[in-house]
């Protein structure tokens, strides 16, 4: 006999997981998988979800209440609900986006739909990041990583501090943070130690 098996994952112990259970059962799930667990995390540190999986077979119905449950990337959504669709395995979520059960036989057409329009959105954002480097390596932009204090102001920083003004008053004189100043100061007392 097929069965209907839900899961419901929650990002954070301060998100209530109860309300998606609920709405599962609600939905008719005889078993539902629930864990809290943070999307950051690989499918191996997903116990439940990996527990779910493993328990479907051929007919049965997995039921989510989003789609975005199934995976941490849009990637690897995609490539679970093709994994599930050629397992003969039904995914409906509980906000209406999915329902191969009700596609039929154009569940794998939608599916191959929604795999080819991830290829073209990652090879889109590959071209415009290589874009972007380049543009700003054109335009001698900042390509990332903090901005560099200048020596002049470096110097003005370690004078302050020799002359023993606190790290708040030098903060307001030069502009620098003072997480930069700190580190404007320890860089420079290893380089004195060094010497």
């Amino acid at each position: 006999m097929n069965k209907i098996i839900g899961y419901s994952r929650k990002s954070t112990s301060k998100q209530n997981n109860a309300d998606g259970v609920e709405a599962l059962r609600q939905a008719g799930c005889e078993i539902v998988f629930e864990e809290i667990v943070s999307t950051r995390k690989a499918e191996k540190d997903r116990p439940e979800l990996m527990k779910c999986l493993s328990s479907l077979r051929k007919g049965d119905t997995l039921k989510l209440t989003s789609l975005s449950r199934l995976g941490r990337t849009q990637r690897e959504v995609i490539n679970r609900l093709h994994e599930l669709q050629a397992e003969g395995v039904n995914v409906i979520t509980l906000d209406g986006l999915i329902n191969t059960e009700a596609l039929g036989k154009f569940a794998p057409v939608l599916i191959g739909l929604l795999t080819g329009l991830n290829e073209v959105e990652i090879e889109l954002t590959q071209e415009r990041t290589i874009q972007s480097v380049e543009y700003r390596r054109k335009t001698g932009g900042n390509l990332g990583g903090r901005p560099k204090t200048s020596a002049k102001k470096e110097k003005l920083v370690l004078r302050l501090r020799e002359e023993g003004e606190s790290l708040r008053s030098i903060q307001e004189q030069t502009g620098v943070a003072v997480k930069t100043i700190r580190r404007i100061i320890a860089d420079n007392e290893k380089v004195e130690v060094a010497i």
